[in-house]
């Protein structure tokens, strides 16, 4: 229920971060992460987790692990804000369909978690649908493919760095918060910002808070509990909707090639699946 929750949260998110039009993705990020802080600290206090918080302070191994997955979240943020806004939501969608194939390989390779015989079909097919894209797409996607090695990376590393998930995020906001304060307090102070444009675009800066707060929390909670290699597999679900909303909704174009790589997919979860419910 925490993956299907987090991923069915990112692939309506598109939706939510239309609505910041031309406001450039770097003060759409800074916000973000101010809110999500605010929103996080708010949600220690109430179940009375501060303790827990200040103990990571003394760990100076933990604190460089989540600095790390903290730059690569704010780097897949900005960027894929930037994609949305740049009617390129097909290829965003494209990026987490690669996602699940990286996090299998970084399973297998850093994890040693070891895939049955269906289950490795089921990779090939997927990255056999994955290439066709790839094939056609008449350039190299780079939306796609960084946004799929910065979150597989960061998956990896929240997955094995021993924080709880709440706390390890509202680590990860409060180490890279200063940065933002600074952007938007020059942003302010220049008068190039957005944030006194009045009510509406205010409401949608602090919604950011919760909207990216809540998904990465679920994931988290979903990474501690499933292997990373079938976690990876439920991302399916937040590229196919994204690929939804991106030709149904904003009308971008849909190919044979999509539909190809789109069939191969979904071909490719309903096996890895089928796989692990005999196994078990």
């Amino acid at each position: 229920m925490y993956a299907v929750l987090a991923y069915t949260a990112w692939g309506l998110l598109p939706i939510y971060w239309k609505f910041f039009g031309q406001i450039p993705p770097a003060e759409v990020v800074s916000h973000r992460i101010i809110w999500s802080l605010v929103f996080l600290g708010g949600l220690l206090v109430l179940q009375h987790r501060q303790q827990e918080f200040t103990q990571l302070w003394g760990d100076r191994q933990r604190l460089g692990v989540l600095l790390a997955t903290a730059l690569l979240l704010t780097f897949n943020w900005g960027l894929y804000v930037y994609g949305v806004n740049s009617d390129r939501v097909v290829e965003t969608s494209l990026g987490y369909f690669i996602n699940p194939l990286v996090s299998v390989l970084l399973g297998f390779v850093f994890l040693k978690e070891r895939l049955q015989l269906g289950q490795k079909l089921a990779v090939l097919l997927a990255a056999a649908g994955v290439a066709n894209f790839i094939w056609h797409f008449g350039a190299v996607p780079w939306i796609a493919l960084a946004l799929a090695g910065s979150f597989a990376v960061y998956g990896l590393l929240r997955k094995v760095v021993a924080v709880s998930p709440m706390v390890g995020l509202a680590m990860e906001t409060l180490l890279i918060a200063p940065l933002a304060l600074i952007l938007v307090g020059y942003w302010a102070a220049t008068g190039s910002g957005h944030l006194g444009m009045g009510w509406p675009t205010l409401l949608l800066f602090m919604g950011a808070g919760i909207v990216t707060s809540m998904p990465l929390l679920w994931f988290n909670n979903a990474a501690k509990r499933m292997q990373l290699s079938t976690l990876g597999f439920f991302q399916y679900v937040a590229p196919s909707l994204q690929l939804l909303l991106g030709v149904f909704l904003y009308h971008e174009p849909f190919t044979a090639t999509h539909a190809v790589t789109f069939g191969c997919i979904w071909l490719a979860l309903a096996l890895y699946s089928f796989t692990a419910l005999r196994a078990k």
